[in-house]
């Protein structure tokens, strides 16, 4: 497919190719010799480009190789100026018409434009002779009206200023005659007009000189010594009055071109003919060679068609008195396909930007052959698999363009191998290589390596902690992937994100600005920026959840029986509780979380070790065994509440236990009797004016709130719910205050100091804060006379 571009296309593609390019011509004329900086042309004008954007176009003289540095752009003003002396006769020879072809370049977009300057020839050359002196020798019996030719000038300069006519200084024994040749070469011929007489004069000098038409005049002179003899009056004669030969160029030294011959009637000495070279360039001189006798014409140099495809050298055939003539030889150098195609970059945008749209022209190339004919005839193309492709332009030029998107991200950079084959046979190839490189474009945002992050943190950390490290990557090139961290505005408990937190702009990492506390709150979300140094910027953000894990920095709080030291508690047992009876419930909390909170209760100290147990995880306490006569009444229990944090942490308290068969009279007992037996008088009467009222309303209530237990008392279980810490009632299953913990009523001690007496558990669940005691007229008087019926 590359092979079909860079081929022969047809005419639609070289009609849009023609759309996309402005191709002027401009025509300039200059003379030779013309001073180095003289102003051809102002092409910028002559075109109609701004002057102003040339510089910015980059515009500039593409020339073939024959043709390069003779002219140059001036930029600033749009003058095509002379840059390197320039002589006609150098460049083109003997050629009437001699031109040189330029390229005007220019890109974005691009523009191509030829110019053609005709370098027109001025008389800067003098008329030469091929010697300065020749010998003519003449018999005295050469008849008057006898011709002698004589070999004709040679002036580099062409038409009216090459050589127009000749002249022969005033003698009395000859005349000059102008003739021209078959090729147009003016010669002279020196006519005698009056009899030589050797006696009386056997030598004499003639001056002949060449004019050219040029102003002003130039002329050369050639010295004729003439030597007065006897009989030879035949001059040689060429078998043809212009040769021609054809030679392949890379011929071998030594290889025959042509041979020409001359012939001369006469005898003898006057007959033998000699040959050799009469004009030639210094060019031709180094490439052939004559031989004199044989007139044979051979190879001395390297021939080279691109340097020379057509010679013409003159040879004088000359007899054994002088006599000479002269005939021209051509020899025409036929082309070998021995040169490669020139690859050039002419152009190149590089780097070429990420997001260009395919079709975007980034390169001009420029493929030139200097054979001839089929084999200057070149096809281009690059390698497959490329977002890139050449099409042909003008003339031997060719467009690079791209045929993709381009991702820096996957191909930085590319090698692009340009290939050119020419027609020739065998077909010569050249390749050339140009790197492209991508620039890149802030086209991907950073991505972070986790779509979330978590941390733990342990309470009660130092500011400046670190909790982690975000880390995102951006595949852009320098700051289009510099990634900058920052926190996104927000709140947690709140106050601003930033009073809690702070990020590493560079590193990512995240730190505390406070120290946490697990009883506060446990878990919150930051949100993460991630935004790269592009423009316009490019973000991303991620999620960061920060864990606070427990830290063992609460003590276990007991709320029933005070702790040691505050109050003292006082629980009534009956002397008839049989062993495993319930009589009481330490109750204890701990603002940790987890094993930290997680209670063991121990009794540490007692009056009598063996009557009574406290449950190691609910605090209850029960007899051991049935209480007997010979047990202590009054019983102090120490207990110690202790949590399972490492160090574990612990509370204590103490609780009096009085046991007694008569509450009644444990009651006088620890009041006056005065006031007991007034309180008594007063309760019986009552009791006795109510009881049959008060007996229906308890049976009534103990059968309703037998699926509904009764809580009874403001008492030890009856934790008021202002008492209560504000996350104790929602922690479950970790060892503090329980979410139901319900218990039956069983007796009062009938003191005002007295607490709340537990018999039965109806399940092992703690008691919530929303199903706190109260305490009431109605609960205390249905629980007195439940003592006494």
């Amino acid at each position: 497919m590359e092979d079909r571009q860079c081929g022969f296309y047809g005419l639609i593609i070289v009609f849009i190719v023609l759309l996309r390019f402005t191709n002027g011509e401009l025509d300039y004329s200059i003379q030779e010799e013309t001073k180095l900086g003289s102003i051809i042309g102002n092409v910028a004008k002559d075109l109609g480009i701004d002057v102003g954007k040339m510089t910015a176009r980059k515009a500039r003289i593409e020339t073939e190789r024959n043709s390069r540095g003779y002219c140059e752009i001036n930029l600033r003003t749009g003058d095509l100026t002379v840059a390197k002396r320039i002589d006609r006769e150098e460049l083109c020879g003997e050629k009437a018409l001699c031109i040189l072809k330029f390229e005007l370049l220019l890109e974005l977009p691009l523009e191509l434009h030829h110019i053609s300057l005709k370098i027109d020839d001025i008389n800067d050359n003098t008329p030469l002779f091929p010697k300065d002196t020749i010998k003519l020798e003449i018999t005295e019996s050469a008849d008057k009206g006898a011709r002698y030719r004589v070999n004709a000038a040679h002036d580099a300069d062409i038409g009216q200023n090459g050589v127009q006519s000749y002249m022969l200084k005033e003698n009395r024994h000859f005349v000059l005659n102008t003739q021209t040749t078959s090729a147009g070469i003016n010669y002279a011929e020196l006519i005698l007009n009056h009899e030589l007489d050797r006696e009386e004069q056997h030598e004499m000098t003639l001056f002949l000189t060449a004019l050219d038409g040029g102003s002003p005049q130039r002329s050369g002179t050639l010295t004729i010594d003439v030597t007065v003899l006897d009989a030879n009056d035949n001059a040689p004669v060429f078998s043809q009055a212009v040769y021609e030969a054809s030679l392949p160029e890379n011929s071998p030294l030594k290889t025959h071109v042509i041979t020409v011959s001359a012939t001369d009637v006469d005898e003898g000495v006057n007959g033998e003919v000699i040959y050799g070279f009469n004009k030639m360039s210094e060019k031709s001189r180094k490439l052939f060679s004559l031989d004199q006798k044989t007139g044979e014409v051979t190879v001395i140099g390297d021939i080279d068609f691109e340097e020379g495809s057509k010679y013409e050298i003159y040879i004088e055939s000359k007899d054994g008195y002088g006599l000479s003539t002269d005939t021209k030889v051509i020899i025409f150098i036929t082309d070998d396909n021995d040169n490669a195609p020139i690859i050039s970059l002419k152009s190149l945008t590089n780097p070429v930007p990420e997001d260009v749209s395919p079709g975007t022209e980034v390169g001009l190339i420029n493929v030139e052959d200097i054979d001839s004919e089929k084999n200057r005839q070149v096809r281009c193309f690059i390698q497959q698999n490329m977002p890139f492709k050449l099409i042909p332009s003008i003339k031997n030029y060719y467009s690079l363009l791209t045929t993709d998107k381009l991702d820096r991200e996957l191909m930085p950079h590319y090698n692009i191998t340009i290939t050119a084959i020419d027609e020739g046979s065998p077909p010569l190839s050249s390749l050339k290589t140009i790197q492209v490189s991508i620039a890149d474009v802030n086209d991907n945002p950073p991505v972070f390596e986790e779509q979330s992050y978590s941390s733990y943190v342990p309470e009660n950390n130092k500011p400046g902690h670190s909790l982690c490290s975000v880390k995102a990557h951006d595949p852009d090139w320098r700051q289009n992937g510099t990634v900058i961290y920052s926190l996104l505005p927000g709140e947690v408990n709140g106050a601003p994100v930033s009073s809690y937190f702070s990020v590493n702009g560079d590193t990512g990492v995240i730190q505390s600005v406070r120290s946490f506390d697990y009883e506060h709150f446990q878990n919150f979300k930051v949100n993460v920026m991630a935004r790269d140094n592009g423009s316009p910027p490019l973000s991303s953000n991620v999620t960061v959840s920060v864990i606070i894990t427990d830290v063992n920095d609460n003590t276990p709080q007991i709320l029933y029986p005070a702790p040691e030291g505050n109050s003292f508690m006082t629980e009534l047992v009956p002397k008839a509780a049989q062993g495993g009876s319930l009589v009481s419930k330490v109750i204890a909390v701990d603002g940790d979380s987890g094993q930290n909170a997680w209670l063991s209760y121990q009794i540490i100290k007692s009056t009598d070790p063996g009557l009574f147990k406290i449950d190691l995880h609910s605090g209850e306490i029960r007899t051991q065994r049935d209480i007997s006569d010979s047990d202590n009444m009054k019983q102090n229990i120490v207990v110690a509440v202790k949590d399972n944090g490492q160090p574990s942490l612990s509370a204590t308290c103490s609780m009096f236990l009085l046991i007694s068969d008569n509450l009644a009279e444990d009651m006088a007992f620890e009041e006056s009797s005065t006031k007991l037996t007034s309180y008594l008088i007063i309760a019986l009467v009552s009791v006795s004016t109510f009881f049959l009222t008060f007996v229906i309303i308890i049976l009534g209530l103990r059968f309703c709130r037998r699926r509904k237990p009764r809580l009874l008392f403001d008492g030890a279980v009856a934790i008021p719910s202002s008492y209560l810490p504000p996350n104790y009632a929602d922690v479950d299953g970790t060892g503090t205050l329980r979410s139901a913990y319900n218990y039956d009523a069983y007796l009062t001690t009938g003191s005002r100091t007295s607490d709340f007496k537990f018999v039965t558990s109806y399940n092992d669940n703690t008691l919530p804060a929303e199903q706190t005691l109260r305490k009431n007229p109605t609960d205390f008087e249905e629980a007195f006379f439940l003592i006494f019926s």
